[in-house]
């Protein structure tokens, strides 16, 4: 007799779950839901903004053809109110669990976004991984021309940001999530990929720019694809305030320890009319060590590297411990300005602490009180550095003296 009331009630806690249940399935399930995959916010000129979703299309296996991605752009008070604008239009929800990427333009971004981020971050269904990305351009023409030519889903070269934050460091893997904390420390500043398209009418003339001054905007890259990621977009609080280029944008994931390796130039020792390309790879991670027994914080950094060399002529004496030696200091020296100008931009121009040494300052005081009185966001400012970098550089990737 228990054994059969046990059933019984068995039977009717699952036919109680399914009828519970079945209508928000109906609803909400798969194929019901139309996922963003892409969100660009600009402001327009009555203090509105302008939302662009972009939506994830399903591969077709017949055609064989590249899905193209559906864009629509509403105009609304607040993110919210636009969301609930395009599932009207859509007659189907928005969900945004599977967005990749969120798009600021440079003009909604000198004005803050916190009032947007906030939003986001409420939202249970935007991750914190998703990448935040500050545009040149307009964040709607960003998307519109955000055109892959390796992946066959956007949202696969959406992805692919972190890994190019890894292997080359001119991008931050800057996500909302690490933004919102930023945003909400007394330690350190916000910051973002920064991005924007590249007009075919620049190409030419941005032929000759410098390695060393690569910013999005300003590359020569043609190719179908228009977007562009190079270079870090700096906020202080909620406000952007300047921008990093490629190479700053290194020092930047260096001194954070985000970065797997990344290419150098210097100049050849045995012949100053060529320039050597080399392989850096971090032998360690950076140390960091804040002093601020004054009003003015003194901040020493010290790197260790190993460097391949990855341009090798017929005739060199690179197999040379002494000409090793003299490439070695050549690297020291050029990253050690590097990082020092790097550093000195953040400070004295940007007065932003995206490097998050207000950690490290932390350790210095008993108290949360005695480090607020310090004031070190404000106090920034007025910071010095000096920067030592130990580097050693071997031969080729696969050439050795035999």
């Amino acid at each position: 007799m228990k054994k059969l009331l046990k059933n019984l009630f068995i039977f009717i806690v699952i036919i109680v779950f399914l009828l519970a249940f079945s209508h928000s399935y109906s609803s909400l399930n798969i194929d019901n839901l139309a996922y963003v995959v892409a969100l660009g916010i600009d402001s327009t000129d009555d203090n509105n903004l302008q939302v662009t979703f972009q939506f994830s299309t399903p591969v077709s296996i017949e055609s064989g053809e590249k899905p193209t991605p559906i864009i629509n752009t509403v105009t609304a008070s607040s993110i919210s109110n636009a969301t609930n604008i395009i599932n009207s239009y859509l007659g189907t929800p928005a969900s945004f669990s599977h967005c990749k990427v969120i798009v600021f333009s440079e003009q909604i971004a000198k004005q803050g976004i916190s009032d947007e981020i906030y939003t986001l971050i409420n939202d249970t269904q935007v991750t914190p991984a998703s990448n935040i990305v500050v545009s040149k351009c307009d964040a709607k023409t960003y998307l519109e021309q955000t055109t892959p030519e390796l992946e066959n889903l956007v949202s696969k070269y959406y992805e692919s940001f972190e890994n190019s934050s890894k292997n080359t460091g001119y991008i931050p893997d800057a996500t909302i999530g690490d933004f919102f904390n930023d945003l909400t420390s007394r330690t350190r500043e916000p910051y973002a990929i920064l991005g924007g398209v590249n007009a075919e009418s620049r190409n030419e003339e941005n032929s000759t720019t410098s390695q060393d001054n690569l910013k999005a905007n300003m590359t020569s890259i043609s190719g179908k694809n228009r977007s562009e990621n190079f270079g870090v977009a700096v906020f202080r609080e909620d406000t952007l305030v300047g921008e990093l280029n490629a190479f700053e944008s290194v020092a930047f994931q260096n001194i954070r320890n985000n970065i797997d390796r990344f290419l150098i130039s210097v100049h050849d020792p045995e012949n100053e009319n060529n320039v050597l390309d080399i392989y850096m790879t971090p032998a360690k991670n950076t140390s960091v060590k804040v002093n601020t027994s004054t009003q003015t914080p003194y901040v020493e950094i010290s790197c260790k590297f190993t460097g391949r060399i990855y341009s090798m002529s017929e005739n060199s004496k690179y197999l040379s411990p002494d000409v090793l030696d003299s490439i070695s200091k050549s690297c020291d020296s050029y990253l050690e300005s590097l990082f020092t100008e790097y550093l000195y931009k953040t400070s004295k121009e940007f007065n932003s602490d995206i490097n998050s040494f207000g950690t490290y300052a932390l350790k210095n005081f008993f108290t949360t009180k005695e480090f607020e009185n310090y004031s070190w966001l404000e106090n920034y400012r007025n910071a010095f550095f000096k920067v030592n970098v130990d580097s050693s550089v071997k031969s080729g990737m696969l050439i050795t003296e035999t």
